[in-house]
C-alpha cells in the first residue's frame, strides 16, 4: 500500500512539473502583428517623426487590408480548385496568376511604405535602421519563415 502511495505521488508530480514547464512556454508568437511587423523600435524618433510614422503606417494598413483580403479569398478559391476530383489546369494556372499578381501589389506596397518612412529619418537614424536589417515585415532568418526550414 505504502509503496503504490508513493509511486503514484511521484507520478503525480512529474506530470505537474511536465505540464508547468509545457504550459510554462505559451502558444507562441504566431504568424499576426507583432515583434517584427511594421515599423522597428528607432531610438531617438522626435514626436513629429513618431506620429507621422503612425499615421503612414494607419494608411498603409488601411490600404492594403483589401488586398490582403483578396489575397485570403484567391488562395482559398485556388485551394478549392486543387480539391475537386477532376483539376482543371487552366483555372488552376489563372488563378495562381491572380494570386502572383496580388502578392506583387502588396509588396509594390510595402516598398512604397518603407520609402516614405525613410524620408521622415535623419541620416543617423537611417543608419540605425539598417542595424536592424531587413527592419520591416516578418524576420527571414538563414532557416526561413519563421525558423522553420
Amino acid at each position: 500500500m505504502k509503496k503504490t502511495t508513493i509511486i503514484a505521488l511521484s507520478l503525480t508530480l512529474a506530470l505537474a512539473l511536465m505540464t508547468s514547464a509545457a504550459l510554462a512556454w505559451g502558444p507562441g508568437r504566431g504568424y499576426g502583428m507583432g515583434p517584427g511587423y511594421g515599423t522597428p523600435a528607432i531610438p531617438n524618433l522626435t514626436a513629429e517623426q513618431s506620429s507621422k510614422i503612425q499615421a503612414l503606417q494607419k494608411a498603409h494598413m488601411d490600404e492594403i487590408a483589401p488586398l490582403q483580403e483578396e489575397l485570403f479569398k484567391k488562395s482559398t478559391e485556388l485551394r478549392s480548385l486543387w480539391l475537386t476530383p477532376n483539376p482543371d489546369q487552366a483555372a488552376i494556372t489563372a488563378k495562381q496568376k491572380e494570386i502572383l499578381n496580388l502578392q506583387t501589389k502588396l509588396q509594390e506596397k510595402g516598398t512604397n511604405f518603407r520609402l516614405e518612412i525613410s524620408k521622415l529619418l535623419t541620416p543617423e537614424q537611417q543608419a540605425q535602421l539598417a542595424t536592424y536589417g531587413s527592419g520591416f515585415g516578418p524576420r527571414m532568418g538563414k532557416m526561413g519563415r519563421g525558423g522553420r526550414w
